[in-house]
């Protein structure tokens, strides 16, 4: 079994890149080991920031149209990730070759790094906010008890551990909702705040906010690839689809907004927490290291496994899953301890635009797939992805109309698949009745037999 499910010495030869049946999840632990994700306070704090931005109205509408994008692209990937057993660096060096074996892993922990930072930031907030002391100390607690936590993989225990601990969730938002109503009485028209229109409309910019975590959907693939074949209906519409983000974005954005309007919190993770530990004291205390513990362990995990991947593929070393999960921390409580939100916001917005670009691509990709054409080669893939990342971070960067900053998502996303479809040629991949009898045409050499399944 691939060492992205235990924490056996690792196996990179081709027969364990890919996931097999006998080593994927049952239904409900993948379910439960991705449903940590469902418990971020983050899903509270963008509700709060895009309500501010374009208020509550604007923001439920931007919701919905996240919750049906999230819904439709995740169906295709995780049952794509499910059919192939293919890990996300696995297909970025199908859609980009070698260059993609390398940049796609780097940028996901990368990611999935900074995105532990900011989550584990939280618990240390909250615990000082709460108990005092010294916010170091707070970081360097809240990244080592992670480490036992995340260590033994998905198949261990993680999926056990955000069973247990999603019922003390969902009931710690219903207990913050009624102690913030009693302590600060019910926010009348809470759902109906507005604020001042933008240059764009603002249901828009709400979806443009929430277009600034597509990096789930690579999130979704590198789980997906865990979920039995015969699961792969129920984990595309319920563990990875449409209800799992109706109740991510919809439930803990509306917690969000009604503590917006309880509290008058400011758009920030800090505000939030304040709401929380506000309403509910030590318990309020408790409901974010349980929130917190639970969507760090799959930032963690996945941080640690493309840093596995990324250091084999670059410089051919062996080294334990394990290994990489002592150093997630330890470079997470370094950041920690630098001026964070003043550069890897915009690490992250730079970022944001790659992984947009990489989803576009890999929506392209895998619809290609379906019809069993694929491309000839990678190269054109490679420079698709240059191409299009490229026009997104300039049009983030550039101060000469804030209109089309706000849209680099959508242009980098359109550009991407437009500029993938020229530049990729491609073959009908024959059948394999015709594979046995005539010269192979598809040059994807690695396929295996099964991954060219309709999904």
């Amino acid at each position: 079994m691939s060492d992205h499910l235990t924490d056996s010495a690792p196996e990179f030869s081709a027969e364990h890149e890919r996931v097999p049946e006998s080593g994927r999840l049952s239904r409900w632990s993948l379910t439960m080991a991705w449903w940590a994700m469902f418990s971020a306070m983050f899903w509270l704090y963008i509700a709060v920031a895009s309500a501010g931005a374009v208020g509550v109205p604007a923001t439920l509408a931007g919701m919905a149209a996240s919750v049906a994008t999230f819904g439709v692209v995740n169906l295709l990937l995780s049952r794509y990730a499910i059919h192939t057993g293919l890990s996300v660096e696995l297909l970025s060096r199908r859609m980009f070759g070698a260059v993609g074996s390398l940049l796609a892993p780097a940028l996901f922990a990368a990611t999935a790094l900074y995105y532990g930072v900011f989550e584990g930031s939280i618990v240390a907030v909250a615990l000082q906010e709460y108990f005092g002391g010294d916010i170091r100390l707070w970081y360097l607690l809240c990244t080592v008890y992670m480490i036992p936590v995340v260590i033994g993989g998905v198949a261990a225990w993680l999926d056990k551990l955000n069973g247990i601990l999603l019922p003390f969730y969902l009931v710690g938002m219903v207990a913050v909702v009624v102690a913030a109503t009693v302590q600060q009485g019910y926010p009348t028209g809470w759902l109906t705040a507005t604020v001042a229109s933008g240059p764009l409309p603002g249901w828009l910019t709400a979806y443009l906010v929430y277009m600034g975590v597509w990096v789930l959907m690579m999130y979704t693939f590198d789980y997906a690839r865990l979920g039995r074949r015969a699961d792969a209906g129920f984990h595309g519409t319920v563990t990875f689809g449409w209800v799992f983000y109706a109740l991510t974005f919809g439930v803990n954005g509306l917690v969000g907004l009604y503590l917006l309007g309880a509290w008058d919190i400011a758009g920030t993770e800090t505000g939030v927490v304040e709401a929380v530990v506000g309403s509910l004291g030590f318990a309020g205390v408790l409901l974010i290291i349980v929130s917190q513990t639970r969507i760090n362990s799959a930032n963690f995990y996945l941080a640690s496994t493309n840093l596995q991947v990324f250091v084999h593929r670059a410089l051919r070393l062996d080294v334990p899953r394990a290994v990489w999960v002592v150093v997630t921390a330890v470079l997470a409580y370094l950041l920690m301890l630098t001026d964070v939100l003043g550069y890897l916001l915009q690490a992250l917005a730079w970022q944001g635009v790659l992984i947009t670009a990489w989803v576009a691509i890999a929506v392209v990709y895998v619809l290609r797939d379906r019809g069993r054409v694929m491309p000839r080669t990678a190269s054109g893939g490679a420079l698709a992805w240059l191409i299009s990342s490229v026009a997104g971070i300039v049009l983030t960067v550039q101060e000469v109309s804030a209109t089309w900053a706000q849209l680099a998502p959508v242009v980098t996303v359109l550009l991407a698949a437009g500029s993938y479809m020229l530049l990729t040629p491609t073959d009908r991949a024959p059948s394999e009745p015709e594979a046995a009898h005539g010269p192979e045409t598809s040059q994807e050499p690695e396929a295996a037999p099964d991954e060219a399944q309709p999904v």
